[in-house]
């Protein structure tokens, strides 16, 4: 592991280690509206300031990093394993089973995915509750992005189907599904652990993307994308610096993610 890799595992324990502490770091919460102090500037009650309404933008900021941190990788995981069960099984089944497959991951693949989360998103009710709107969006995300890495498993599995290891055990009489999990799974764990560590930042800015358009988490609850909303009515850079926080805080978990993918790269490699 090079040093950028370090940096990167600090930057995220830290920060991750931050957004846990939020109860503790901003007790009055999230939600809790100041009306005497709405939308101020940074001060020492509240150190980004306040929003449109009043409340703490520092709280909001450490509740928006902690949904992204414990939910994106929940989802990656999710997309992860739908990955290994369609796309690794059908390659080791191969014929008919790889052909169906394949034909419903191309038809996945030929369909703009994020226009698919707008939909279902704005399909939901207006008031739905912010647990249920966290809870939906990243499930969807985890529903739908399991796609590339099927392909990917599926060759791979494909390859190993006839590698002389796997006929050995098939000749000693080892039953096909024992076969699959003990001796296939294990050889595709190089790439799941690369999907899924591809997933956690694509997942992250696909949220972003639609808390901006306003479809991500329901209000009160912050995320990432509503807090870049803010940014919106900016006229300049050196208006209010301070709303930029969230951006660069995405900025810097996305590009660590990158470091660590890289690091699996070379484990794979």
């Amino acid at each position: 592991m090079n040093p950028w890799q370090k940096l990167a595992c600090v930057v995220l324990a830290l920060m991750l280690g931050a957004s846990l502490a939020a109860n503790w770091l901003a007790p009055a919460g999230y939600a809790k509206q100041y009306r005497e102090a709405t939308d101020a500037p940074p001060s020492r009650a509240h150190w980004l300031g306040t929003d449109d309404v009043g409340r703490d933008r520092f709280a909001r900021v450490l509740y928006g990093t902690r949904i992204s941190l414990l939910l994106a990788p929940a989802a990656a995981l999710l997309s992860t394993l739908m990955a290994a069960l369609i796309g690794g099984l059908a390659g080791y089944l191969g014929g008919n089973w790889t052909r169906m497959a394949m034909a419903v991951t191309d038809l996945f693949l030929s369909l703009p995915w994020l226009f698919l989360l707008i939909t279902a998103r704005a399909l939901m009710p207006l008031n739905v509750s912010p647990m249920v709107s966290v809870l939906v969006t990243f499930m969807l995300l985890g529903l739908l992005g399991w796609t590339t890495g099927a392909r990917v498993l599926c060759a791979t599995a494909g390859s190993l189907r006839s590698s002389d290891f796997v006929r050995q055990a098939r000749a000693a009489g080892l039953p096909g599904q024992r076969l699959f999990w003990v001796h296939v799974m294990p050889n595709l764990r190089p790439v799941l652990y690369a999907q899924f560590w591809i997933s956690i930042p694509v997942f992250i800015l696909s949220e972003a993307n639609l808390g901006i358009l306003g479809l991500g988490v329901a209000e009160p609850m912050p995320s990432w994308g509503s807090l870049l909303k803010e940014l919106e009515g900016l006229v300049s850079v050196g208006e209010e610096p301070w709303k930029f926080v969230p951006l660069i805080l995405l900025v810097v978990v996305v590009t660590s993610f990158q470091f660590l993918l890289s690091r699996q790269e070379e484990v794979a490699a």
